[in-house]
């Protein structure tokens, strides 16, 4: 039972952690017009698409996050439940790497969605 939980809490800490790393995307579907467009200048780069993908990558990213944090509190609390006290006090342990980590998510992706709209502002 503790190699289960800790197998999952690295798991859920890992991802947390992958999912929190914000880098700068330069992606659009037709790669030849990004490559045109470098070479010339950024003249034929279409910003506000770039803008749009990198928008819809955060709010999937903060969505799973969300959607993964609460099935795990789901899981402690009914494990938490259900334990004996000893299980009980394993579980408190557990749910030290769950907040560190639910805090990660929440605030990675709420820091990242403010850059964003911050930076879709200036450029309107």
């Amino acid at each position: 039972m503790k190699k289960t939980v800790k197998i999952i809490s690295t798991i859920l800490l890992a991802v947390m952690l992958i999912a929190t790393i914000a880098g700068t995307v330069y992606a659009k579907p037709n790669i030849d017009t990004v490559i045109n467009g470098v070479e010339n200048g950024g003249q034929n780069v279409n910003g506000t698409a770039i803008q749009n993908i990198g928008g819809n990558i955060v709010t999937i990213v903060q969505v799973v996050g969300i959607v993964i944090a609460i099935v795990i509190l789901l899981v402690i609390g009914i494990k938490y439940m259900i334990g004996s006290a000893e299980e009980k006090a394993e579980y408190k342990k557990t749910m030290i790497p769950y907040i560190v980590g639910a805090v990660l998510i929440f605030a990675g992706t709420s820091i990242v969605r403010v850059i964003y709209s911050m930076t879709s502002q200036i450029k309107s």
